[in-house]
């Protein structure tokens, strides 16, 4: 019997952990996960707003509805320059 009581009170407390979190910060959005060893990760982040992408400071669009799935470096930054000018490249191409 305490056991079963046991395991229904962290049942209901995960349960409320869960309910608990309402806002996001977009550095919550990214989902990271290691592969290996060798520093390869697979990442799961939303795009770049359009109107950030051309400022000093890019800031990851929470309302976009798609992700990018991305497979690579463990050190990759969904903000950095590198991921800033790939959709730069891709709005290009689907613009044209």
């Amino acid at each position: 019997m305490k056991t079963s009581t046991l395991i229904l009170t962290g049942l209901l407390l995960a349960g409320n952990l869960s309910w608990g979190t309402s806002t996001v910060k977009a550095d919550d959005l990214i989902a990271k996960v290691t592969l290996d060893s060798v520093s390869y990760c697979h990442m799961k982040f939303p795009p770049i707003s359009e109107a950030s992408l051309s400022s000093d400071q890019p800031v990851l669009d929470e309302a976009a509805g798609n992700v990018i799935d991305f497979y690579g470096s463990c050190d990759h930054d969904p903000l950095g320059p590198d991921e800033v000018q790939a959709q730069r490249a891709q709005i290009a191409d689907t613009n044209d």
